[in-house]
């Protein structure tokens, strides 16, 4: 069995599985296909409430019993989700008033999922009954491992009547009075001074930044909130070793991840990835959607983005199997080895279990062409194959595996405040001269992917979970972190950065960083506020730049190029390394530097292009922990630790051969690898390599 404990020592492989919605084939065959590849996971049950429940009352609970049965006789475990997400069409129409609302008084029409108000008695008596019936009826079986509540919580902000009430009462919480919140607020603007709570107005016309930003950090309470009680539910009737989690969907707009996460056992969540080409190294290929990523930088995003949940392990709940379009347009199945390559980034960065939606491609619904690892003939193809190869290349390393955790050169603060306020309020424009939405996620690639491009590995830490740390604690778990922009931040997130840099860390920081306080409210003083002198800059002016600006050193050597956006940086005891080449601040820092206590601070003030960003970037961290292995340019190096070893996955993302040089003696695949040796990989394959720890 396994627990979470357990899942250190467990790497699980397996797919989403619904035999409710076969169409060929038997259980018995898929179940023999399945354990064929390697399965040790499959995840049963979650969409289903109207199968469990077919009418008010009246459950059918027996119908997944031969599924849980068939995979313990294979030794394939089990997780089995709670169906909350997917509303029966009778429960609507019992309690019409549970529906969601996307703005007062506009339902969410049933017909697609997640159309409720988590708020709503209705709902959560009905959900908390369902909850109860399954996870009773199935928590002895011997195959549950442990169990998903609800999917992908978070996709409405709610503007229910009871989620707005629910919001004057946590408004009431947190500043007690009106006249604190309109002070707070800064609502004597545009005569919006309240005389009394009920006068608090509806989100909808909503225009103040501070408004906005607690209203999205409400909705990802009701999410924390709900989520929490369900595992709460759930536990009472789960056995011990059984641990509890939910599939974490990161871009809803209701989620808050690291809260979200304190009510479970193990985070779980989605990894979606554009195939083909966006996975060739050297092919640019724009970030298309929010929900899922292009380039080979953005999937290793993924799993350190889920790492930094919990800063912990994690499990790939859903991911690729071909396809992930919702109809024809986006069928882009992956090149050979592509299943392999992007499974093994995932686990490098942290994964413990890669889990593949779906088995079986369905034959109806909106999601009929979201491919699976079987086709919609049901037979095994190509895809089946190398998922098949792929288990069996999971079972030869997981003993490797036990206690891995990825390494880090640098660390990069993710700020979802900031992201929010950045969504109502953006900073920067869009291509056509529009309030870019996007602009946090916009700055925050732009150093992410360049420390990726020059190899060095990340871990994502938010301040909430740097908090309770001792600076010259955080500078040794991080000689270097990075601020791409943190514009909400209380007097405590600020100080503590300015102490880090103080204790011997080396501090970059991107712009809006120190401008703005908790509230999204400028501060009322020179910027960048409470870094100004750690900074050893100051500045009050600022400007957008409509078109890239080309940024020097002192030499006179091209630096990369400022986009979207410009500080006009005044010198107060720091160094200006780099200096705008042309446009309205021509001449003046773009990037300064200041050595501050036995640390540093680097401002950088403009959005980088990957050229700047890599230049500051290597400035700040020179070299990491894969500096030596002499890679070609297609090749990626990453690594982590275990108590015994170190494990090196080493990939080649491209069309053609590639190689690298072992840079000390290591093992792979059991046989010795010595020291200098050259290695040459095939098209779109990872190597893994163990190098046992000093004294190991």
């Amino acid at each position: 069995m396994t627990t979470p404990s357990d899942l250190d020592a467990r790497l699980l492989f397996g797919a989403a599985f619904y035999d409710e919605y076969r169409v060929t084939g038997s259980l018995d065959r898929d179940l023999d296909l399945m354990a064929q590849a390697g399965f040790s996971v499959i995840r049963v049950g979650e969409s289903v409430w109207s199968t469990w429940e077919p009418e008010p009352g009246r459950f059918a609970l027996d119908w997944l019993e031969p599924v849980l049965d068939g995979a313990r006789a294979r030794g394939i475990d089990v997780v089995l989700g709670t169906p909350t997400y997917a509303v029966p069409q009778w429960l609507q129409r019992l309690h019409p008033e549970i529906a969601a609302e996307h703005a007062t008084g506009r339902r969410v029409p049933w017909g697609g999922r997640q159309e409720i108000d988590y708020t709503h008695p209705a709902f959560r008596e009905h959900a908390e009954r369902i909850c109860r019936k399954v996870v009773a009826r199935y928590a002895d079986h011997p195959a549950v491992i442990g169990f998903q509540v609800d999917n992908e919580p978070g996709l409405h902000v709610l503007h229910n009547r009871t989620a707005f009430e629910g919001f004057v009462a946590y408004l009431r919480e947190r500043y007690g009075t009106v006249e604190e919140l309109n002070r707070a607020w800064g609502l004597v603007y545009w005569s919006h001074l309240l005389r009394d709570w009920e006068d608090l107005w509806l989100p909808d016309g909503n225009s103040f930044p501070q408004y906005d930003l607690e209203w999205r950090r409400y909705q990802a309470f009701v999410v924390n909130d709900f989520i929490a009680w369900e595992a709460d539910i759930v536990r009472e009737h789960a056995r011990p070793e059984q641990w509890v989690t939910t599939c974490i969907s990161y871009e809803r707009p209701a989620i808050e991840d690291v809260g979200l996460a304190r009510g479970l056992d193990v985070t779980s969540g989605n990894a979606y990835y554009k195939m083909q080409e966006a996975l060739r190294i050297g092919v640019e290929v724009p970030r298309p959607e929010i929900w899922w990523t292009s380039g080979v930088w953005g999937l290793f995003g993924q799993g350190d983005r889920m790492f930094s949940s919990a800063q912990a392990p994690f499990l790939v709940t859903e991911t690729n199997a071909q396809s992930i379009g919702q109809s024809h347009w986006e069928n882009h199945a992956p090149y050979p080895g592509q299943i392999a390559l992007a499974a093994f980034a995932l686990i490098s960065r942290g994964a413990r279990m890669i889990e593949y939606w779906q088995w079986q491609t369905l034959h109806a619904g909106i999601e009929t062409y979201w491919g699976g690892v079987l086709p919609h003939s049901g037979e095994p193809g190509r895809i089946y194959r190398e998922v098949a190869a792929l288990g069996a290349r999971i079972r030869e390393i997981e003993p490797d595996l036990a206690g891995y955790e990825p390494d880090s050169d640098v660390a990069f603060v993710y700020s979802t405040d900031t992201k929010r306020a950045f969504e109502f309020y953006p900073p920067l424009a869009d291509a056509e001269g529009g309030p870019d939405r996007n602009s946090y996620l916009r700055i925050f690639d732009a150093f992410y992917r360049s420390a990726f491009e020059r190899g060095l590995q990340s871990r994502i830490v938010h301040m909430t979970q740097l908090a309770d740390l001792e600076p010259a604690t955080l500078v040794a778990l991080h000689p270097v972190l990075v601020v791409p922009s943190l514009y909400v931040a209380d007097d405590a997130d600020l100080a503590l950065l300015v102490e880090y840099a103080r204790a011997g860390g080396h501090l970059v920081v991107g712009i809006r960083t120190g401008y703005g306080d908790e509230l999204a409210r400028a501060r009322a003083e020179v910027a960048p506020g409470p870094l100004a002198e750690a900074a050893g800059i100051r500045y009050e002016e600022y400007a957008s730049l409509d078109a890239p600006v080309r940024v020097a050193g002192a030499g006179g050597d091209d630096a990369g190029a400022g986009t979207a956006w410009a500080d006009l940086l005044e010198l107060d005891g720091a160094e200006a390394l780099l200096t705008y080449g042309s446009g309205i601040y021509a001449g003046q820092p773009a990037v300064t530097t200041h050595a501050f206590g036995e640390g540093r601070v680097t401002y950088v003030g403009t959005v980088p292009d990957r050229a700047l960003a890599a230049e500051v970037l290597g400035r700040a961290c020179p070299s990491g922990v894969s500096a030596d292995w002499e890679a070609d340019v297609t090749v990626t190096v990453a690594s982590g630790t275990t108590a015994t070893a170190r494990v090196w996955f080493v990939s080649n993302w491209s069309p053609d051969p590639a190689g690298f040089t072992v840079p000390r003696e290591m093992t792979r695949g059991g046989d010795a690898v010595g020291a200098r040796a050259r290695v040459d990989l095939a098209a779109w394959t990872c190597t893994v390599l163990v190098e046992p720890l000093d004294g190991q």
